[in-house]
């Protein structure tokens, strides 16, 4: 443990001013939030870094924040499009974006600045003390739905709780990962890639930020608990990412019903009756073969996609690339 330590003292990072920070952004229909998002990340960035990339990822976006970007980058050469060839999701955009940041640190976080641009300087400070990995942790989430809060941390803990790695609670999508970090990153190769678990699977020295996160400065969220599938298929991709918990408890649960199944059928022959109960308890192992066979899909489904071969997202074109 005492050379690990060393070893990561060791690191030496490009002083405040030197080498090139990238900032990557996915998003879908952000038009409205996009000029302040560039506003306050170019004050952030222009105090501590002589040279920095702006790398968004447009998720096809439907409401002209296309030509927003195209109209900022008139006035910032450092910004940077990659628009995808049709909706792939947050995931994918998220690896698109990673694997086309150059810098020397690579910082992902969303586009609604909710995770607010002047935690930054904190991250890169930890960074350029030896950090491989820089995540930050919610100590409160401003404007959101409690039931969603809650729900959420639930999640985490359940995730925790199955999986063989240890996930902070309210980490969320708003990390820096250096040069390393980010070619092992990429070095994962699968679908639905579940960047919160991935990173802290990678290992190396990572360090918390702790800061506040906002309510939107406009537009409406997307991914809301009622009106979207995307939070209950992000837990699902998470949980079944790192754990093989929904196995194991099929199999207990499997056994158990069977020993029960026998228990009731020496009781049925006995009583030479089907009551209702029996019909009922019936139902319940039909259910049970069902959702049996829903959660051993799920991991037959994440191993089809990946070796099936298909490319995890399509880019069609991109702008800024050749500066």
């Amino acid at each position: 443990m005492a050379e690990r330590k060393k070893a990561s003292a060791a690191v030496k990072r490009p002083a405040p001013g030197d080498g090139l920070v990238s900032v990557v952004l996915s998003f879908r229909n952000e038009a409205e939030v996009l000029p302040e998002l560039i506003r306050r990340l170019d004050a952030v960035l222009s105090k501590d870094l002589d040279d920095y990339e702006l790398v968004f990822v447009n998720d096809d976006s439907t409401d002209g924040s296309l030509e927003v970007l195209t109209a900022a980058r008139a006035d910032n050469r450092r910004i940077k499009i990659v628009n995808m060839s049709r909706r792939f999701g947050q995931p994918e955009c998220l690896m698109a974006g990673i694997a086309h940041a150059k810098g020397d640190a690579v910082i992902y976080m969303d586009a609604d600045l909710q995770d607010p641009p002047e935690v930054i300087p904190d991250m890169l400070a930890k960074w350029r003390d030896g950090a491989e990995v820089v995540y930050t942790v919610r100590t409160r989430r401003d404007g959101e739905n409690l039931l969603k809060m809650w729900l959420t941390r639930l999640a985490y803990r359940a995730i925790n709780v199955s999986s063989e790695i240890d996930m902070p609670v309210n980490a969320g999508d708003f990390r820096l990962l250096s040069r390393v970090v980010r070619d092992r990153l990429l070095d994962l190769a699968e679908h639905d890639p579940y960047a919160r678990g991935l990173v802290p699977w990678i290992g190396y020295r990572q360090e918390p930020v702790h800061y506040e996160r906002a309510a939107r400065v406009a537009g409406k969220a997307h991914f809301s608990l009622f009106n979207s599938l995307t939070p209950y298929k992000t837990f699902i991709s998470g949980f079944t990412s790192f754990s093989m918990a929904p196995i194991f408890l099929i199999f207990l649960i499997g056994g158990g019903v069977a020993l029960i199944s026998l228990v009731g059928l020496a009781l049925a022959l006995v009583v030479a009756a089907v009551s209702a109960a029996w019909i009922l308890f019936l139902l319940f192992l039909w259910g049970s073969l069902l959702c049996a066979l829903g959660c051993i899909g799920i991991y037959v489904g994440r191993t089809y996609k990946d070796v099936r071969g298909r490319p995890r997202y399509i880019v069609k074109d991109k702008i800024g690339f050749d500066d």
